[in-house]
Order: C-alpha cells, then sequence, then structure tokens
C-alpha cells in the first residue's frame, strides 16, 4: 500500500469515527471550557410546526427605513427571543420595511408576539417620593435625558388645576436603555430573584452623583412610556453596579432582563401576519422522506453494483460514508433542516453518484485501450476530473444565489434548500475522487485482481 494512500485511509477512518460519535442519538454534545454545542438534529418550521410572524416598520410610506437599521432590528428581535429561552430561531430582512421570524417548536405564542413588536424605548426616571404603579403610563421627554430631578421640582406632587383634576406632566429621565453597559438575572442576599445590572463609563458619574444624593427615592424603569417597575434607591451606586430588588419570580425577573438588555429598537414595527405551523404534516413529511431517499438509495447502489461491479461495490460504501459525513456536518453547524433542504442533499447525492459515473466509464475506456487495472484508475480519475469540476462549479455558483436570494428576501425555504445543496456538494466530491478513489486502491493493493478486468466491468 503506498504512503500516500496510507494517509489518506487514516484521515478518512478518523474522520468517519468522529462523524459516528457525532450522529448518535442522545449524543451530549460537545463542552470545551467555555465552548458549548448541542449536537441535536434541528427540524425546521415546516417538518417540526411552530409560528411565523411577518414584522413590518410602523412608520409612513414615505419615510426612509435605511438597511443597517433593519439589521440592527432584526439582531435586537434575535436577542430578545433568545432570551426568551426559544431556540433555533430564525429571523430574515425580507425586502426593505419587513422582517420574517420563524420559531420552530413554539406552542404559547402570545408572550413572544408581544416582546417582538414592542419598540423598547427605555428609560429611567426620577420620581422622588412618590411611587407610581407598575404598569401605569406616564408621558417622557426624551430631549432632556440626564436633568437628574425631572420636570417637578423637589419631586413634589404637581397642584391641581382650576377644574380640579391632575394636569399631565411629562418627566425628564435620567438615563435611557443606551446606557447600560450589562444586565442579567441574579439572586440577592436573602435568595429572592434580582435583575443585575453594570453601566457604561460615560453614565456612572452621573447615576452615582444621582444616587448619592437621592437615597430612598423612587427610580422608575420606563418601556414605551409604561412603567414596567419602581424600585426605591436603597444606597448610592458609585461603582457603575446596581441590583433591582423587589418580588421577582424568575420569568418575571427574565421578563424584566429582556427588557432591559433588548429594549431598545431602532424602529416601530407592528405585526402584519402571525401563523400557527401545525408539527403533523412535518412528521408525515419527514417519513415520507426517509423512505423515498431509503427507495433511491438502494436503487442507486444497485445500479452502481450491476453497471460497474468492485467499482460500484466502493462507490456505494462511499455513498455511505457521505451520508454519516453529511449529518455530522449539519449538526455540528448547525444546520436547520427543512423539507426543501432535505430535497437539496437528495439532489447532492445524485451529483455524487454523477461523478462516480463518469470516473467509471472512463475507467473501462482506459482498461479497453489495454491499460493496466491501476493505471485504468489515475488516468480514469484525472481524466473525468474536468467535467466533474465544470459540472459542480456550476451548481455550487447557482447554490449561492439561491443563498443570496433567500437571504435577502426572506424566502428561508430557498436559503434552506441552498445550503444543504452547497455543503451537499463539497462533501460528495470529497467521497467520489478521494474515499472511492482510496479505497479502490486498497483493494488492488490487498487482493490479487489485477488480472480480472471483468471485476470492473468489461
Amino acid at each position: 500500500m503506498g504512503q500516500r494512500n496510507s494517509i489518506k485511509l487514516i484521515l478518512i477512518l478518523v474522520l468517519l469515527v468522529a462523524s459516528i460519535w457525532i450522529d448518535l442519538p442522545g449524543n451530549p454534545g460537545i463542552k470545551i471550557g467555555e465552548f458549548e454545542r448541542s449536537l441535536e438534529t434541528q427540524l425546521g418550521l415546516d417538518l417540526r410546526g411552530g409560528l411565523r410572524v411577518l414584522l413590518e416598520a410602523d412608520l409612513p410610506e414615505e419615510t426612509q427605513v435605511s438597511s443597517e437599521e433593519m439589521e440592527d432590528a432584526k439582531t435586537i428581535l434575535e436577542n430578545r427571543a433568545n432570551g426568551l429561552g426559544v431556540s433555533e430561531v430564525v429571523f430574515q430582512v425580507a425586502g426593505n420595511r419587513r422582517i420574517v421570524a420563524e420559531f420552530p417548536g413554539l406552542t404559547d405564542t402570545s408572550q413572544v408576539v408581544q416582546t417582538l413588536k414592542q419598540v423598547g424605548q427605555l428609560a429611567f426616571v426620577p420620581m422622588g417620593q412618590y411611587p407610581v404603579e407598575e404598569g401605569e403610563t406616564i408621558k417622557i421627554d426624551y430631549t432632556k435625558i440626564g436633568t437628574k430631578t425631572g420636570v417637578i421640582p423637589d419631586n413634589a406632587l404637581p397642584e391641581s388645576s382650576s377644574d380640579g383634576s391632575t394636569p399631565e406632566m411629562v418627566y425628564s429621565p435620567l438615563m435611557s436603555g443606551a446606557d447600560l453597559d450589562t444586565v442579567t438575572v441574579g439572586r440577592s442576599q436573602l435568595g429572592q430573584y434580582s435583575v443585575d445590572f453594570t453601566l457604561k463609563e460615560t453614565a456612572k458619574g452621573m447615576f452615582g452623583e444621582y444616587t448619592t444624593n437621592h437615597v430612598g427615592d423612587y427610580l422608575a424603569i420606563v418601556l414605551d412610556d409604561k412603567v414596567i417597575s419602581a424600585p426605591t434607591i436603597n444606597s448610592a451606586i458609585t461603582e457603575g453596579q446596581g441590583q433591582i430588588s423587589g418580588n421577582f419570580t424568575q420569568d418575571s425577573a427574565n421578563d424584566l432582563m429582556i427588557q432591559l438588555k433588548y429594549g431598545a429598537l431602532p424602529i416601530p414595527f407592528k405585526v402584519v401576519q402571525s401563523q400557527a405551523v401545525g408539527a403533523t404534516l412535518g412528521q408525515d413529511s419527514i417519513d415520507k422522506s426517509i423512505l423515498a431517499g431509503s427507495i433511491g438509495l438502494l436503487l442507486t447502489i444497485l445500479f452502481l453494483i450491476f453497471s460497474y461491479r468492485l467499482p460500484g461495490v466502493m462507490a456505494s460504501l462511499a455513498l455511505v460514508i457521505y451520508a454519516v459525513f453529511t449529518l455530522a456536518i449539519y449538526k455540528l453547524l448547525p444546520v436547520t433542516l427543512t423539507l426543501p433542504g432535505i430535497a437539496g442533499f437528495i439532489l447532492s447525492v445524485g451529483m455524487a453518484v454523477d461523478a462516480n459515473v463518469l470516473i467509471f466509464e472512463r475507467l473501462k475506456e482506459e482498461l479497453r485501450a489495454g491499460r493496466t487495472i491501476r493505471q485504468a484508475i489515475d488516468l480514469g480519475w484525472s481524466h473525468a476530473w474536468s467535467s466533474i469540476k465544470d459540472s459542480n462549479v456550476t451548481t455550487l455558483i447557482s447554490s449561492v444565489i439561491l443563498f443570496w436570494f433567500g437571504n435577502t428576501f426572506g424566502a428561508s425555504l430557498v436559503k434552506g434548500f441552498a445550503v444543504t445543496l452547497f455543503i451537499g456538494i463539497f462533501l460528495s466530491l470529497f467521497t467520489a475522487i478521494v474515499v472511492t478513489r482510496a479505497l479502490l486502491h486498497l483493494t488492488l493493493d490487498n487482493l490479487k485482481i489485477a488480472d480480472r478486468p471483468w471485476l470492473f466491468g468489461v
């Protein structure tokens, strides 16, 4: 066995063992230090069921929305959804004013939809000795951030007007959500849930000065002009690290953390469409796809063995290795599988078979021309490579265009097809050019078949 072929076989064996471990059901995943990656197979909305939401910028038609604002909004929405514990979410900018959001496996949709469409204009408003109730609506003048004392001198209650009613007050916020650096859910010394935060350097001095002079006062946290919390300043916060405590449950503390951390959207959004997708059809599609794929793979293997005999056997083994490699890549990246994505995988199997057919036909031509089997194998691969390269490069270009189309216009199904096709083409080339050839050389080095061209279909 040649040294070069031995190295190839060792590499293939190492990759195969690693891929089989990744593909095992119930794999605990990878955890190295702070790096952690789940190795569960991720199913898309059409296979798993869930929720699809279409969001649109809630602005007049003549108002221009920049691509940067849309991308920033998409990132914030993703962070909000991940903070809610919704995994495997997909957000895509669709056109100039819309964002498509998909939540596979989601059943309780009300909280997610409400969280997504909030504008998230966050403010910390001094209230003096007079607290406000959670849920109360107050007016905020965001042009006066940092005035410290609000609009009420010495935080006194507003006087009644001549008709006996309390005039509408406009408050000046001490800080906005942009002044927060980090926000996490923690526990107080008594074991109660709390929300811990740190401030950016630009806000530490102002906040420290204010809290030093207003211990015992109320500081309302206002989101979209609605009070979400009104904690008391228990002590001066001069180091830029504070804690919001109260009668929090784990869920309510987590909700407040999300509102503080991912509060400010650059533009307001409205929910144009919200559609729940059932999982029954998805499971039926999975079962039928597995059945169709199994039948197709079996027929392909029979065709290869019948037409090309020993090389067909090696190619069939390489196809099985290809399937193991592909599933491992899907889990590692990870790739969210959709029904079109499965179609892309099956198409890439066909491309792998096509490459093998081209190689084996050239191999048979070389044998008929009087070449030895070893010479015919090497010449068959080298002569067929130009045709294989051209056909696969054009397919790769097509998959890149499809991916760009899906990413730009929110066509997530097209995007899933493009991703699996792109990965499949690369892996099918590897198995057809490297794995099949290495297995054939291994057979030549260990079996006496040099005088048996009928084993190669000649």
